[in-house]
């Protein structure tokens, strides 16, 4: 990936962080205003978790940055691992969220069925949850389709965050809107709506702690990207047997690892121009900043 390449990268990635952080903290001023003026804990509970979206754009910006610098003398391949770092702590808060969430509205469902009373949220809760939801969905387009584009991990989790800060202030219009029109004797669904929520928002950080892992553990590429793999090499003439493969993640960016097997008798160069010219072909199919090594061997005669 070429300078001017990472230029436009890094800075689509803060354009897009910094639109959510403020809306954020707009919504986090608005949402815990109008739980306490709405005298809704569910709305309080949904401040609090607009709050965690913040944290998450502050660590997306910070670690974005240190993970596009490139190789120097101590990393060797890059500061791509950072980018994963960032995607594991999204997926840790999202975690957290979703359990506490789902420990808080267990807790109000527990107290109404042994008789407690729950209180009515005012109309003002209401509208932070719409407001809340329509704003968090839009941010969830914008920011994944910057992700996408730019294969950033980070930044696509960062846009799971959002939807789930939207689920959540679904289960929370849910249940105010119905505590407020149907009654005391439905005021259990703010905390039920919530519980339900929650589960949604532990699927994400789950799917997306696993895959953080994977990269962690050097979990190999997709097979479908493997045979991919093979068949470009493939499709150089005079080279065939490729074998060795080895593949995993570095960030946004691939490491590939493959040896590969030519005639004996071709002069080092012509070796050499080959090999260049796969990893070129790599390069193009999964992007510049993929690391690649080609191992060269003679192919095996019918007497060896």
């Amino acid at each position: 990936m070429s300078e001017v390449e990472i230029s436009v990268r890094e800075r689509e990635i803060y354009k897009v962080t910094l639109a959510g952080s403020l809306v954020n903290i707009i919504l986090v001023i608005f949402k815990f205003a109008a739980g306490v003026l709405g005298r809704s804990s569910a709305m309080i509970a949904d401040a609090v978790h607009s709050l965690s979206d913040l944290v998450t754009d502050v660590i997306v910006i910070v670690f974005v940055r240190i993970s596009s610098k490139p190789e120097d003398k101590g990393h060797d391949y890059g500061h791509g691992k950072y980018e994963t770092m960032a995607t594991l702590l999204i997926g840790v808060a999202l975690l957290v969220v979703g359990i506490g969430i789902c420990w808080n509205g267990m807790e109000k469902i527990i107290w109404f069925l042994h008789g407690g009373s729950l209180e009515s949220p005012g109309w003002i809760a209401f509208v932070a949850a719409v407001l809340s939801v329509l704003s968090k969905e839009v941010l969830f387009h914008y920011t994944r389709i910057v992700g996408r584009r730019y294969n950033s991990p980070a930044v696509v989790a960062n846009a799971w965050h959002h939807r789930s800060d939207a689920f959540s202030s679904i289960g929370t219009a849910v249940g105010i809107g119905g505590a407020i029109l149907l009654g005391e004797n439905w005021r259990v669904l703010d905390p039920l709506a919530a519980v339900i929520v929650s589960f949604f928002i532990i699927q994400v950080a789950v799917k997306q702690l696993k895959e953080c892992i994977d990269e962690l553990l050097e979990r190999s590429l997709p097979d479908d990207i493997e045979q991919d793999i093979t068949r470009i090499v493939l499709s150089f003439e005079g080279v065939s047997q490729p074998h060795h493969l080895r593949t995993r993640r570095i960030g946004s960016h691939y490491a590939i690892d493959i040896h590969v097997r030519m005639d004996g008798n071709i002069s080092l160069r012509e070796a050499h121009d080959k090999a260049t010219a796969i990893e070129m072909k790599l390069k193009e199919a999964y992007g510049k900043g993929t690391y690649i090594n080609i191992h060269v061997e003679p192919k095996k005669v019918s007497n060896e």
